[in-house]
């Protein structure tokens, strides 16, 4: 084996667990650090309907970077900021990781931080992108909208609006509709512009909200996403390939509708999970996974069960300060 190769097998091991990883970055524009691999989400994810943050979403296909410090003087994943700031997050299972979850962490319909009335969309879960050029089939019940590209990928969507009597609607009305159901699936490839790596990417996903219609007191969620990301590029002349999967599953989110302020969900959970593994060319591939099971219960302290590498930790974030902290 080259050394080039167990270069990029150790850069594997130690930096996709995203844990107890190092600052691996270049002087390259174009260098993204290889512990994004837990911090970002496949490229294009931002376009469907998940938990995660859009700001997990840096537009660009996962590269590895390079070990370039000793692991005193590293940051953790997601870089920036001095390393005072470490000492808040006790996620790292034997490191330290920066920011709170994985993926750019909850999306803000899920902490409290969209108000309900006039301003910010009228309350959480309740921006939706349609078109005037969709088509409704009265027959189904469905709403199915053109093709669009973001990002050079292919975003497909399909909705259904119904009324508080279950009555099928061809577009959201404020004053009667009560649960929108939209699906969304993205795919094509994505190159990062110094062409060292290219992504093929396919993603779904599926969710309900319901208590839209005025007058309602709570709203509840339901929905599931997956994300899927193939990577194939060279890094310090090794080929390799990286695959990166993530997905997530929210389960009766109810969050009370008070007029003019958010509100933190009073009941559900959502579980969240990512796999990255990497693959040198001639090597074996290594592999890492995490999963977040969060649920709410209408305090301002979430619970945070998080499984890394079949190992689990108790948690808690408090808002709204958002620090995670876990079990010695």
């Amino acid at each position: 084996m080259s050394d080039s190769t167990k270069r990029l097998l150790a850069l594997a091991v130690v930096g996709v667990a995203a844990l107890a990883c190092s600052d691996l970055t270049n002087d390259s524009a174009n260098s993204v650090a290889l512990t994004a691999a837990f911090q970002t989400v496949p490229v294009g994810f931002s376009s469907n309907t998940s938990s995660f943050d859009a700001s997990g979403d840096d537009g660009l296909p996962f590269l590895p970077g390079t070990m370039d410090r000793p692991e005193s003087s590293n940051r953790g994943p997601g870089g920036g900021g001095d390393r005072d700031d470490d000492r808040d997050h006790h996620d790292g299972f034997g490191g330290r990781l920066r920011g709170l979850l994985m993926g750019g962490g909850l999306g803000p319909d899920f902490i409290g931080a969209i108000a309900f009335g006039r301003g910010r969309g009228h309350g959480p879960f309740r921006v939706f992108n349609l078109p005037s050029t969709c088509t409704f089939d009265s027959a189904t019940g469905i709403v199915t909208c053109p093709d669009r590209v973001e990002r050079g990928l292919t975003v497909k969507s399909w909705f259904v609006f119904k009324d508080d009597a279950g009555t099928a609607q061809a577009k959201f009305d404020t004053l009667s509709t009560n649960l929108v159901n939209v699906k969304i699936s993205v795919s094509g490839t994505k190159t990062r512009e110094d062409g060292s790596v290219k992504a093929t990417v396919d993603h779904s996903s599926d969710r309900t909200v319901e208590g839209l219609a005025p007058g309602k007191t709570e709203r509840k969620v339901n929905g599931v996403g997956e994300a899927h990301e193939t990577v194939n590029g060279t890094r310090d002349d090794v080929k390799f390939t990286a695959v990166r999967d993530a997905n997530d599953t929210t389960t009766n989110l109810v969050i009370p509708i008070v007029e003019g302020r958010p509100t933190i969900p009073s009941s559900g959970k959502v579980v969240r999970n990512m796999k990255v593994s990497i693959t040198p060319e001639g090597g074996t591939a290594t592999s890492k996974t995490r999963r977040e099971e969060i649920t709410f219960d209408g305090t301002n302290v979430i619970s945070v069960k998080i499984t890394q590498d079949g190992a689990t930790k108790n948690c808690t974030i408090t808002l709204p300060s958002k620090r995670l902290v876990c079990e010695s």
